[in-house]
């Protein structure tokens, strides 16, 4: 087992029986270009199913050191509120059994207002986020017990211990789970004389950084409270209270003498703070102080008194460190008899039930919006629905003419987001439509990535499911922006069944138009064709490739569609399928293309309405029902017999300098056309957008070009100097 570099990326591959052979060939060690190909294939592969990363972030990919229980996946899974809980208050912070009845009353509190409780812990040497009943036991009683914050993490993993996470080490297992707020008694900050000793929780700085919601009881009064919101407000995070006051809480006191910055009255107006957060996506948290429950506060004094003796206590005797905070708690306990343990626990309970409320309100306003999404693409917008791929993609590019095999290539690698089924949803959206997307991704960190990079779309019917992973594509183009190599790994399409897609059964039959990707599995295909005919929906098929191009037409299902937009070679697919008679080779000379293409096209036209047949630097050939000297390309509401033409529309041209991507023109040319087409506008108007759509995509390292607008297709706003005239042909 060797290791290779890709363009600085190490890539690990033990191809059987065969000595490490790396992408972009080295060629050492293989008697043959046909060996290195079959090795670049493998090599290739292997990075589209891990992704083209370091190593460092495929082991943090690493799902087999976290444990998610079930109760929380399917919550999680349901988008039902679950609450987060640390588990050093089990391990450090009461003695038994105080703790582990304390741990389930929290739980149980959780569950009462109707939410799921997922308390975090290290069971040897895994991270668990929600514990069994025999788990909270082992946890409780266990006294090798680590108290595990963020730094203690790898070592605690590495030599398979246990312990209790603290503040940080809980965030940052409920942000990996997708939890959004977390239930904590109080959080660490900075110590006194801390400007000194420089001796600061990490609980502060992971909130900086971990965008989780933290419902605590503020800090602690043995700590500098004023130089915590400081540092909270260095850290970009958000504090408010909780309550009808803008005092900031201090543990076993609801006043500290300091002031949070904001405050929230309620659960609604909690949930709104975090979802705002959460929709910023600045990837810091938020604090939710919320004071100590009116009728224990009156201890407060008496446990103050004891804090500050158990401080002079620990000053005098030398404790350090971690061990700071539970010898004062003991002490504490000690002079007080007692009633410091029952405040505590009072706060926690209290902090358990507003927390559960905050989750349960955010929950709700969460599935609010979603709805309120869904209604707004069921109602002007939602009269297209595209149903098709999601990938990443990884598009490499030589900076030579030819690529040679057998040697390294210079040349760069990028990473976008595509999917022909997403790249047409994508342009549509940018373009003022709002089309539903169903599809499906792995339940991994390339689905979170490509779903984050898609919050302009519609992404309610995005399947995510878990021991699947994201499909992934490479391409390999030349200098001049032809491809060269392309590998993909689209077996997650195949879960874009037919049981699925029939949940959207409303929405497919509601609609005007539903485009269909050629990835997904053919009874798919077929149970939306049925759908269509029944209902006279239009369906578009995009092809895909050859060897996909053939799904509706293995039955009667292409029958049933209304547009497609296939290349030469998918066009002839199309006929061969159907038994009819197609050319061995395909012709390179426009004219013999645009000759092929039109004989291809007649027998097809008998049931599609039209056909864009794409050509490549050849432009575009619009084949259908003869309309004042074009095609009519606007949704026919009854077949009838029509007079058959074609228009052949030159391409915009495209330098190999200005060529970055060439994955996803014709999904842009295809996203653009069917936006005109709902725009109404005229047949030359739609094919122009799409060129010019295709044109940015050409330009753009990703699939769709970020800057494609309205503006920036609309042909008479845009300026351009290659406009040729169009070809008018009759096909009968």
């Amino acid at each position: 087992m060797l290791l290779g570099c890709v363009n600085r990326v190490w890539v690990k591959v033990q191809p059987s029986g065969q000595s490490f052979w790396h992408f972009c060939c080295t060629g050492e060690g293989f008697p043959s270009v046909l060996d290195r190909m079959r090795m670049l294939k493998r090599a290739s592969a292997l990075i589209l199913r891990r992704g083209i990363t370091t190593y460092q972030s495929r082991m943090c990919k690493n799902d087999s050191l976290f444990r998610v229980h079930p109760s929380v996946s399917q919550a999680l899974a349901e988008n039902k509120p679950v609450v987060a809980l640390e588990s050093t208050i089990i391990t450090h912070g009461m003695p038994y059994p105080h703790n582990l009845s304390t741990a389930k009353e929290v739980e149980a509190i959780v569950r009462a207002e109707g939410a799921t409780p997922a308390t975090v812990g290290v069971i040897e040497g895994r991270v668990h986020v929600g514990l069994s009943s025999e788990e909270l036991d082992h946890l409780a009683r266990c006294k090798s017990s680590l108290k595990v914050s963020r730094r203690d993490l790898p070592y605690v993993i590495s030599k398979g211990l246990s312990g209790g996470t603290t503040v940080s080490a809980t965030m940052i297992a409920a942000h990996r789970a997708g939890i959004p707020v977390f239930v904590t008694g109080g959080i660490g900050g900075v110590h006194r004389d801390g400007e000194n000793s420089l001796d600061i929780s990490a609980d502060l700085t992971e909130l900086g950084r971990t965008p989780i919601a933290v419902v605590s009881a503020g800090v602690k009064s043995i700590l500098d409270i004023g130089r915590t919101l400081e540092f909270l407000e260095t850290q970009g995070v958000c504090v408010a209270t909780y309550g009808a006051s803008k005092n900031f809480p201090a543990f076993f006191s609801p006043q500290s003498g300091f002031t949070s910055p904001y405050q929230v009255c309620n659960p609604e107006e909690a949930a709104e703070l975090i979802a705002s957060t959460l929709s910023l996506c600045l990837q810091s948290g938020v604090l939710l102080a919320v004071p100590i429950p009116e009728e224990h506060a009156e201890a407060g004094l008496l446990i103050e008194e004891a804090i500050q003796a158990a401080v002079t206590e620990t000053s005098a005797k030398g404790v350090t460190g971690r061990d700071v905070t539970p010898f004062i708690l003991q002490k504490v306990n000690e002079l007080t008899e007692g009633k410091s343990l029952q405040a505590n626990i009072a706060l926690i309970h209290n902090n358990a039930k507003v927390g559960s409320q905050i989750s349960c309100a955010l929950s709700k306003q969460i599935t609010e919006r979603k709805l309120r999404g869904k209604t707004s693409h069921n109602g002007k917008h939602s009269d297209i629905v595209v149903i098709g791929g999601i990938n990443v993609d990884f598009i490499a590019k030589g900076r030579q003419k030819t690529l040679h095999f057998g040697q390294t290539n210079p040349g760069s690698v990028c990473q976008s987001f595509g999917g022909v089924g997403r790249n047409i949803a994508d342009s549509l959206s940018r373009l003022g439509c709002q089309p539903l997307f169903i599809s499906a991704t792995g339940a991994d960190s390339h689905s979170e990535a490509v779903l984050n990079y898609c919050k302009h779309m519609n992404t309610s019917g995005v399947a995510r499911l878990e021991e699947q992973s994201t499909a992934t594509y490479c391409a390999v183009i030349t200098e001049s922006g032809e491809l060269s190599l392309g590998l993909g790994d689209m077996d997650i399409h195949q879960q874009i069944t037919e049981q699925y897609v029939s949940q959207f059964e409303k929405q497919l039959s509601a609609a005007t138009l539903v485009c269909l990707d050629g990835n997904i599995p053919v009874q798919t295909i077929n149970y939306v064709c049925s759908i269509a005919n029944k209902h006279n929906v239009n369906v578009w098929f995009e092809p895909t490739d050859s060897d996909k191009a053939c799904k509706p037409f293995l039955s009667d299902a292409w029958k049933s569609l209304s547009y497609s937009s296939p290349n030469l070679a998918e066009l002839r697919t199309m006929n061969k399928t159907l038994g009819l008679q197609t050319p061995e080779v395909l012709p390179s000379s426009l004219e013999e293309m645009l000759s092929v293409a039109v004989a291809l096209s007649r027998p097809l036209l008998e049931h599609l309405h039209c056909l864009v047949v794409t050509l490549g630097a050849g432009g575009v050939l619009v084949c259908g029902e003869h309309d004042a000297g074009s095609v009519n390309l606007q949704p026919r509401k009854q077949k009838t017999k029509r007079q058959l033409c074609a228009v052949h529309y030159p391409a915009l041209t495209v330098t190999a300098e200005e060529t970055m991507n060439v994955s996803g023109a014709g999904d842009s040319l295809a996203g653009a056309l069917i936006a005109g087409i709902f725009q109404r506008r005229d047949t030359d108007s739609c094919v122009r957008m799409g060129l010019l759509a295709a044109r940015l995509s050409l330009a753009s390292p990703h699939p769709i070009a970020p800057t494609l607008t309205s503006d920036s297709v609309d042909p008479n706003r845009v300026q351009t100097q290659d406009w040729l005239t169009p070809r008018f042909m009759w096909i009968d």
